[in-house]
């Protein structure tokens, strides 16, 4: 057996273990560590597209997408290059990325892009205003509070970063 298969073995009886569907009681503290690492990532590719598209001069919609694309491949790669480091195979590696993050980055995604969509301005804002930053950043503030809950109730749930748990 592989390292990889054995690591997914272990995680699947430690998933059965816990009746399967609930992995019990879970602290603010640790979902709030969860969407943290997940903010991290989506920040670093939601700021780098928007100032991409920005400094390019792209229309609204193409740096949006080009910021949701980055946020969800940094959101991803975080995950992915430490249950790799954790010994995974690659194409386990990338089912618990996708396993973990995917649900607290749509959330994040919805959330900070409807702020940065809402706020007057801030689509059309340059890289040098400080309605470009505020409106990111506070985006980004809005998300994780709405978010964290979200996380909570997954690893609660034994999904979301309780997948990743199973590998450190």
């Amino acid at each position: 057996m592989d390292h990889s298969a054995h690591h997914v073995d272990a995680a699947h009886q430690a998933h059965e273990d816990h009746g399967g569907h609930h992995a019990g009681p879970v602290t603010w503290g640790a979902a709030a560590k969860a969407t943290l690492h997940c903010l991290t990532g989506c920040a670093i590719g939601e700021i780098l597209g928007m100032a991409i598209g920005t400094a390019l001069m792209w229309g609204n919609a193409a740096t949006m997408v080009l910021a949701i694309v980055l946020a969800f491949v940094f959101g991803y790669s975080l995950t992915l290059f430490a249950v790799r480091e954790a010994g995974l195979g690659f194409k386990t590696a990338v089912k618990v990325a996708l396993a973990a993050d995917t649900v607290s980055i749509v959330v994040m995604e919805l959330v900070d892009n409807g702020i940065i969509a809402l706020v007057p301005g801030a689509l059309d804002a340059h890289l040098g205003e400080t309605l470009f930053w505020t409106s990111l950043l506070g985006g980004f503030v809005i998300a994780f509070l709405l978010t964290t809950p979200v996380n909570r109730w997954m690893i609660g749930c034994g999904k979301g970063h309780a997948v990743v748990h199973a590998y450190h």
